[in-house]
């Protein structure tokens, strides 16, 4: 296997560890309005993801890291035409992570409920942003070869937002709702508990409505794909996998519905990446202009020194990030919340 496969596969697996993880973190924040009735009850939310949100997002900055590295003319072109959007996404996880450190620095009910909105929005956002636009990668966008090499977009903000991008951006966002609510429901007891399986039996419902469409879409978009029956393998276990995991929370076993709604995720974005593969970004000027994997790549020699990097730090990360759930893999109740205002929410 070619080097520049094997880091289009690596750079897969960066981003699947990160909506996995990252995702269910954007849940629990979209849960606040519906599950947090008191400060006391979002304290609980928030503290479900203290000691483990800003590890999650850490697989953005790798993903990012890696992708700039081994595909540098990708990092480019996307980051120059989808800037605004882009742009977007990092105001508002900047602002929910600044929230979270924040919302316990004053007291009053007003300065938390301002933090509370914050880490809401910034939970939203970035899930609706990131699934248009990957949404757009595998669609096509107006892309052009330049003289001298390189790839330029040739369109605007408003060229994003067409009716697939705008399903795949609410389905994103609905699934990680859905993987949010399960989490929540996995890490408390109670009426907190009851609550959040609740919410994810209605929410997870919808979910699955508009997942299958975007499913059927993208296999019937991609019919003539070389690729179509990997499309549609990925496609038909991401959906048993939703599918499962709703009735996993139905019957109150949270465990399952996580890893189901953690597989869904994965073999969603397998979906995109097999439909999106050899290409990075696909023309919708000409097909003959798409930027491919082997065209997009760094040299040789650089692929080689970041394999052998990701060879012997990946095991690493891996290993630090499981020991930290495994620490703090406890259920949360409301007692365990301190009384006082003041007291760290993400301790």
């Amino acid at each position: 296997m070619e080097l520049t496969t094997v880091w289009f596969l690596i750079v897969g697996v960066m981003l699947i560890g990160y909506f996995v993880l990252d995702g269910f973190d954007f849940g629990v924040g979209m849960s606040l309005p519906f599950l947090g009735k008191t400060d006391t009850d979002r304290r609980v939310l928030i503290n479900t993801i203290g000691p483990v949100w800003d590890l999650n997002e850490t697989w953005l900055i790798v993903a990012g890291a890696s992708l700039f590295a081994a595909f540098p003319e990708w990092y480019a072109t996307m980051f120059s035409g989808f800037y605004l959007p882009l742009l977007i996404i990092l105001v508002a996880l900047i602002l929910r992570g600044v929230s979270f450190e924040f919302r316990h620095q004053r007291k009053g009910e007003q300065w938390t409920r301002w933090f509370d909105q914050f880490i809401f929005w910034g939970s939203v956002v970035p899930p609706l942003l990131w699934g248009v636009a990957f949404a757009n990668l595998i669609n096509g966008v107006p892309l052009r070869t330049v003289d001298g090499g390189g790839w330029l977009y040739e369109g605007t903000v408003l060229t994003l937002l067409n009716p697939y991008s705008l399903l795949g951006g609410i389905v994103v966002t609905l699934l990680c709702f859905t993987h949010g609510l399960v989490f929540v429901a996995l890490k408390t007891v109670g009426d907190m508990r009851d609550n959040a399986r609740k919410l994810a039996k209605n929410v997870g419902l919808v979910t699955i409505v508009l997942a299958a469409a975007f499913l059927v879409w993208t296999i019937v978009a991609h019919i003539e794909n070389p690729n179509l029956v990997l499309i549609i393998a990925c496609a038909a276990i991401a959906a048993l996998a939703l599918i499962g995991a709703w009735i996993a929370n139905v019957a109150g076993r949270e465990g399952w519905a996580f890893v189901g709604n953690t597989v869904t995720i994965a073999f969603a974005l397998l979906t995109i990446f097999s439909a999106l593969f050899p290409h990075l970004m696909i023309s919708s000027i000409d097909p003959a202009e798409s930027m491919t994997v082997v065209g997009a790549a760094s040299s040789q020699k650089t692929l080689e020194l970041m394999t052998w990097v990701a060879v012997f730090t990946l095991p690493l990360v891996l290993l630090y990030q499981g020991w930290t759930y495994w620490v703090f893999r406890k259920r949360l109740t409301h007692d365990m919340i301190p009384a006082d205002e003041h007291a760290e929410a993400t301790a």
